[in-house]
């Protein structure tokens, strides 16, 4: 869908296409674009389909080029749907600068996007474009911290499930949280390599307060390369950790099955051996042959007790021995 937006006193108001004031600048907002979208951005803005393809591409990386009629940039932006399996992604923004007009297209909606159109952020203007893309690439680094912050929490709070017990829906959940750090580590290098080149080329004309601000959002996305990388090890070792007890539980249960299957195995023999045709003991002898199988069924119980009972533990010992040497 195309929406047109211009800046009527220091807010963004959308308009229709016929209502658009040809004095000022205007913002052309394309999301969840349709194949009707794409012609109509081919045909009315001159833009090439390659760029439109790569925009659309969900694997594009973040860069910029200088066209004969318009500048180029894709930005990556995090983006987070409650109902999809990996909750949280990254997606490419494309943003196309003509005299008088700023296209921004994108493949899905995104917080960035609303924000924008929502007015929620502050010195916002049509007026300035190079301003313009600055306050979108300093909210891009704001929105990523925070999503940061709430996958911490999320998997925090799955690691506490996890610890009172061990299920498949909380590990692949843990999983997906993982698989988010990685799309969102990736993001930010490429949007950094992007800042560098913005600040180090003259594809846009950045005045000093700009530059300033550029330098700022580099700051933030490296701060937010390291947290994610950080977030990536915690979890990448919170999963080792619980593989580990995961193997360490199936090496005790076996343990276990073994010990029982051990234990079974000599009342088997003895059924077995005296199965085969053989007279059995104790045939004529009354009760005796009942008590003889009671105490073998009560020695084989105790025995099973034994091996299953949980045994001290060897710490308490010396603590022991100190109060009987303090007594002493």
């Amino acid at each position: 869908m195309i929406t047109f937006w211009q800046q009527e006193k220091d807010k963004l108001v959308q308009r229709s296409e016929s209502e658009l004031n040809p004095d000022l600048n205007k913002w052309v907002d394309a999301r969840s674009v349709t194949r009707e979208d794409i012609r109509i951005l081919e045909e009315d803005y001159n833009i090439e389909q390659e760029h439109i393809l790569d925009i659309l591409d969900q694997d594009e990386l973040s860069r910029i080029e200088r066209e004969d009629d318009y500048t180029l940039i894709i930005l990556r932006l995090p983006v987070f749907i409650p109902d999809n399996d990996i909750s949280y992604f990254t997606v490419p923004l494309g943003i196309i600068l003509y005299p008088g007009t700023v296209i921004t297209i994108c493949w899905t909606d995104c917080e960035v996007l609303k924000d924008i159109a929502e007015n929620r952020i502050r010195d916002l203007t049509l007026s300035d474009f190079p301003a313009f893309i600055v306050r979108i690439l300093s909210r891009s680094d704001t929105t990523f911290l925070r999503y940061l912050k709430e996958i911490n929490r999320r998997s925090a709070t799955i690691q506490s499930q996890l610890e009172r017990s061990i299920r498949n829906n909380e590990l692949i959940l843990l999983l997906n949280l993982e698989k988010s750090l990685v799309f969102f580590t990736t993001s930010l290098k490429s949007n950094q390599i992007l800042f560098e080149k913005i600040s180090k080329t003259r594809i846009i004309n950045l005045d000093e307060e700009d530059k300033d601000w550029l330098e700022d959002v580099a700051i933030d996305n490296r701060q937010a390369i390291e947290m994610a990388d950080t977030y990536s090890n915690i979890l990448s070792g919170m999963m080792d950790a619980f593989a580990s007890v995961i193997s360490n539980n199936l090496n005790i249960v076996m343990k276990r099955l073994t010990v029982i299957s051990l234990i079974l195995m000599v009342p088997t023999f003895i059924v077995s051996f005296f199965g085969m045709n053989v007279p059995l003991p104790f045939m004529k002898s009354g009760w005796t042959g009942v008590i003889v199988i009671s105490l073998l069924c009560l020695v084989t119980g105790f025995i099973a007790k034994l091996t299953f009972s949980d045994r001290p533990d060897p710490s308490i010992r010396p603590k022991k021995r100190r109060k009987e040497n303090k007594r002493g």
